[in-house]
């Protein structure tokens, strides 16, 4: 167990108890400790680390606390009735014939989980038990500058330490033996602490023994008890958090992590654990690590190790390694892990994350996005260490995390204790994206894809203000086909937040939905990602509402259906093209939820559940999972991009070879044709029909010269496939397939313009057909 200690306050303990005082006896009755000192059967780290606190005289914030002795843990135990003399608390002593079970210890009580033998007379019962256990100390004996013991006893009590006395509690003075009662009563209600650094000299490298020989205070007393833990504290250097990766690029990472005494700064990196052969050393002596390795090659995976320059903290194993970002615009697949609102520190926030690493397997994400409330209720540094650090341990380690700021991620006085000072966060385009020139906002790349960090709780979100200023240049700055955005306060929402209210979160949401949504969708935006309303809710494709709810219109949804490969089909939508549809998403919901009315006409799904977002893209092919707690998909949507081939149509021609050419160029969906437009060795020129206008139904024409995959599909004017009538090996001659006007979900479509496609052995033909009903319906 590894503790922060709380920074030392000189003047509020005005002396150390001896050795081997409990707390009780402490002179220190006016603390604010004093009165919740044994208020819990069980010390916390919190109340473990003041307790320490208030006994010491050294700076605490450099010291470390590891435990020797668990509480709960095993001993060995003689509860024979036989007195053993002395030599059975000497290291050297065999005991292997003891018997061994875990503490608490004894009888008579409800708490006892290993129960003793008080001999065959319950009103005669043996004066004394024995107890053992060894532990190994980890470091040189020299470095260690406290050691406390956490007891929980009944009645009297003498501890040995490596076969010298340290301890000795409500026992006469002077030659004990087994027929020894204790001086008075002790009821084990709760632990108590002891000073024992007087005696800290008697430990040894290594293997160390520790011998207890607890006594009744009279042989009808109803119960006895034992357990304990050993803690020690040191001023060697040790990692008090991280390793933690920041600001990934192509060529190079920042490395991160905290000590509890101020050392130098080295990262050994290589190929492989065993062949960390490179090297980054920073001399200066520091508590707060931060070490960019650069010059690296992209797409690749290092593993590395942190340490002083003398020793090794952490690493130098398989699960401490980092992969550079792939080189820009490469169509490779990635993921991305998002959550929300993480910042409680509790067992939902940890279930989310178990889920997704089960969810995930041997497929962990590249990237790690935090939305903002990384951690409550203040953003403090205690509070990031147990929301952040000790949450995700594993994951920060090899991945590299991006957040934004939420509104209970408050800014605090003094140095390495607030978001900005705990994250590194690229200012001047170091990652991709123009120079932001703060931490506030930022934006990166990652393969073909660019990301867009915005602060929606503090910095100016007005129009011409410096955030939105930079946001415009920023989007017409970058060429990759992909554009993410995320930030805290969500521009739609019905969950414990409403958007619709101008005083929620004073008006932020209003102000990112007015002032930021045009510029991002004039920038050809695909995906927004949110926190702050604990929930989940996710949008249809949709552009242009800059308004409250009320005044959403269905002119201003670019595709109505659920997004779903397996249901409406993904939406379809050409990259980098303003307002041509973009989804957005709510999820925070990753360590609590908040419920609301959950009924934006926005939203294609509104869930009040907890859980975490997963981000898949590869090549045109973008995919987003909403995954419970439980590690249940509950969500998930596609969006796809499709390419503008500028290919001219090839004319209205009827079976009579009759008809007008057409100019219309066609938008190629991606994976939808067998290859682009183009003369086909199978499919013969020209001979490719529709008839047009039609009202009911439409036949189309072709003619192949030898058996071949023939896929015949029609398509809307954006480019998006509606209808497949056939994907299938075909024989050589003429073909007429009839389309009945409806969609592969079977809806009828309107009047209007249409296209169809036949590919065949690599080449394709496309043709116009009019949908007109006599009657002007539909």
């Amino acid at each position: 167990m590894t503790d922060i200690l709380p920074p030392l306050r000189p003047t509020l303990f005005a002396a150390t108890p001896s050795a081997g005082t409990p707390f009780a006896a402490a002179p220190f009755a006016a603390t604010p400790f004093a009165a919740t000192r044994f208020a819990a059967k069980r010390f916390g780290a919190t109340l473990l680390a003041a307790a320490l606190l208030a006994l010491t005289s050294f700076s605490a914030s450099t010291s470390h606390a590891e435990t020797l002795v668990p509480e709960g843990g095993v001993w060995k135990y003689d509860d024979s009735g036989v007195d053993l003399g002395t030599a059975w608390s000497l290291p050297g002593y065999d005991d292997s014939a003891w018997s061994e079970g875990p503490g608490p210890l004894g009888y008579g009580d409800d708490f006892v989980v290993t129960t003793l033998s008080y001999g065959p007379d319950p009103f005669d019962k043996y004066p004394t038990e024995y107890f053992r256990r060894t532990f190994d100390l980890p470091i040189d004996p020299g470095l260690v500058t406290a050691l406390f013991l956490r007891a929980r006893y009944d009645d009297g009590v003498i501890v040995y330490l490596n076969g010298e006395e340290v301890l000795r509690l409500s026992m006469p003075s002077g030659i004990v033996d087994w027929g020894t009662y204790a001086s008075g009563s002790h009821e084990a209600t709760d632990y108590e602490l002891y000073d024992l650094t007087e005696w800290a000299p008697f430990l040894v490298s290594g293997t160390n023994h520790l011998a207890v020989e607890v006594h009744q205070r009279s042989a009808s007393s109803s119960d006895l008890a034992w357990d304990a833990e050993l803690t020690y504290l040191d001023d060697a250097p040790a990692l008090l958090r991280g390793p933690y990766l920041q600001v990934g690029t192509e060529t190079g990472v920042v490395v991160r992590w905290r000590t509890n005494v101020p050392t130098a700064s080295q990262v050994d990196y290589g190929s492989a654990p065993d062949q960390l052969n490179q090297s980054m050393t920073d001399g200066t002596f520091t508590t707060e690590h931060e070490v960019l390795l650069s010059g690296l090659t992209s797409g690749t995976t290092y593993y590395y190790a942190v340490g002083t320059g003398d020793a090794v903290l952490a690493g130098g194993d398989v699960d401490h390694t980092f992969s550079t970002s792939p080189p820009r615009g490469t169509t490779d697949a990635f993921r991305a892990w998002i959550v929300g609102d993480s910042g409680l520190a509790n067992q939902n926030a940890r279930d989310v994350r178990d889920a997704y690493l089960g969810f995930a397997g041997v497929d962990p994400a590249d990237l790690f996005l935090m939305l903002g409330d990384n951690a409550y209720d203040a953003g403090t540094d205690e509070q990031y260490q147990a929301a952040v650090f000790e949450t995700y341990p594993t994951i920060l380690e090899r991945t590299v995390v991006w957040p934004t700021r939420g509104n209970h991620d408050d800014l605090h006085a003094g140095d390495n204790n607030d978001y900005y000072e705990i994250f590194t966060l690229p200012t001047a385009g170091e990652a991709g994206g123009l120079p932001s020139g703060t931490e506030a906002y930022y934006s990166f790349d990652y393969a073909n894809t660019h990301f867009i960090c915005l602060d929606s709780d503090e910095t100016d979100r007005s129009p011409n203000g410096a955030m939105l200023t930079w946001l415009a240049q920023d989007l017409a700055a970058t060429d990759q086909p992909w554009k993410v955005a995320f930030w805290h306060h969500p521009p739609y929402t019905k969950g414990s937040h409403d958007s619709d209210d101008d005083g929620d979160s004073s008006g932020r949401m209003t102000e990112m939905r007015e002032n930021a949504l045009p510029i991002l969708e004039a920038g050809g935006i695909d995906l927004v990602l949110c926190g702050h309303s604990h929930v989940y809710e996710r949008s249809y494709l949709i552009d242009g509402h800059y308004g409250y709810s009320n005044e959403f219109t269905p002119a201003m949804i670019e595709d109505g259906g659920d997004g779903s490969e397996s249901g409406d089909g993904a939406y379809q939508k050409p990259p980098s093209t303003p307002h041509a549809g973009t989804v957005y998403t709510v999820a925070g919901s990753s360590s609590t939820t908040g419920g609301g009315t959950l009924d934006h006409p926005v939203m294609v799904t509104s869930l009040n559940e907890l859980g975490s977002l997963i981000l898949d893209i590869e090549d045109l092919r973008l995919h987003v999972t909403f995954l419970d707690d439980q590690g249940v998909v509950r969500d998930e949507f596609t969006i796809r991009h499709f390419e503008v081939t500028g290919v001219e149509t090839d004319g209205d021609q009827g079976p009579a070879g009759e008809g007008s050419a057409g100019d219309d160029a066609l938008y190629e969906p991606s994976g939808n044709a067998a290859g682009q437009n183009g003369p086909s060795e199978a499919l013969v020129p020209g001979t490719f029909w529709s008839s047009t206008p039609v009202s009911d139904h439409c036949v189309l024409g072709f003619q192949i010269a030898h058996a071949a995959r023939t896929r015949v599909t029609l398509h809307d004017l954006t480019g998006r496939s509606i209808r497949t009538l056939v994907d299938q090996e075909m024989s050589a001659g003429s073909h007429e397939l009839t389309w009945d006007l409806e969609t592969d979900q079977g809806r009828v479509v309107p009047n209007g313009v249409f296209f169809a496609r036949v590919s065949v052995a690599g080449g394709s033909e496309v043709c116009r057909v009019v949908v007109q009903r006599a009657d002007g319906s539909r």
